[in-house]
């Protein structure tokens, strides 16, 4: 094994993790969906739709029913006239935050021009008021 990087196991690798992950949050907008949901804590589909940049109704559509496909997110519809849809996260969802949070925390300390408006680089917690495990 080389020093300090890690090393994929052919004998138990099936595939590749990091691929298949990205797999599963590479369509456009699933990343800004799930952070909207984590984060702001949005469920309906008119919220998504008025806050993920550059998102369009049936991009969104597609979206969320690929999301629910893929165990990301469940979908409930509440009874009554019209009936009512909200979208939830699952524990796979979930399971993304730490990702979620570490991209975060990479660009304000690589990209610090590109997202922080006086171009200084910060930690996770300066900015969400949280410690993140990786600050």
């Amino acid at each position: 094994m080389s020093q300090g990087k890690p090393e994929l196991s052919s004998e138990i690798m099936k595939k590749c993790p990091i691929n298949n992950t990205m797999k599963i949050v590479e369509k456009k907008f699933t990343v800004l969906i799930l952070r909207n949901m984590l984060y702001s804590g949005q469920t309906r589909f008119n919220e998504f739709l008025e806050t993920v940049e550059g998102i369009n109704h049936k991009t969104l559509a597609i979206r969320l029913k690929d999301m629910v496909k893929s165990g990301l997110i469940q979908r409930k519809i509440h009874g009554g006239n019209p009936a009512k849809v909200d979208y939830a996260l699952t524990d796979k969802g979930r399971g993304l935050l730490p990702v979620l949070e570490q991209m975060a925390a990479f660009s304000m300390r690589f990209c610090s021009t590109d997202v922080i408006i006086d171009g200084k680089p910060r930690k996770y917690s300066d900015v969400y008021g949280k410690p993140s495990p990786y600050d």
